[in-house]
């Protein structure tokens, strides 16, 4: 399987130090240049984790592919969508609400960093996810209250 990650979807996981749980669950993980370049500004949280786990995951866009996107649109957000399309992809990791929103206009397939966690918790990767998210909530990373309680739910915890 392929996952294409996007920017603040790898931070959240890098934060709680589940990047790992990437390459488990997917096997191979790819970045456009733009997302490593987002990622790896050196007063970003998590940029020097980032740009070791990332540096053998960069994978340079064409950009005859096309997506259909808004005026909000970032780099790094465009460029992910259009190397999915490259790629063949099975899933993209992305965080954003809109940019989901995006994707799903795109025809593309979504996983947010807490389903990360969630199907990892499923497959027996992780024994619980409330730790994660409390490492997620202390840090810049937002999570609405409503978003931690459904998946702690889901999570059976």
């Amino acid at each position: 399987m392929i996952l294409i990650a996007d920017s603040s979807a790898l931070i959240a996981l890098s934060i709680c130090q589940s990047l790992d749980l990437l390459d488990k669950l997917f096997g191979e993980v790819k970045v456009p240049q733009a997302v490593f370049d987002e990622v790896s500004v050196s007063n970003k949280a998590e940029s020097m984790v980032l740009i070791e786990y990332l540096k053998d995951k960069i994978e340079q866009v064409d950009t005859a592919q096309y997506v259909y996107l808004d005026a909000y649109a970032d780099l790094g957000e465009t460029e992910a969508m259009l190397l999915y399309k490259q790629m063949s992809a099975d899933w993209l990791l992305i965080d954003d609400k809109r940019g989901k929103k995006i994707a799903s206009v795109n025809k593309i397939k979504t996983i947010g960093s807490l389903g990360v966690l969630l199907s990892a918790k499923k497959r027996g990767l992780i024994k619980e996810i409330k730790p994660k998210l409390e490492l997620i909530q202390q840090s810049e990373v937002f999570l609405h209250e409503s978003l931690i309680e459904t998946v702690l739910k889901l999570a059976e915890e």
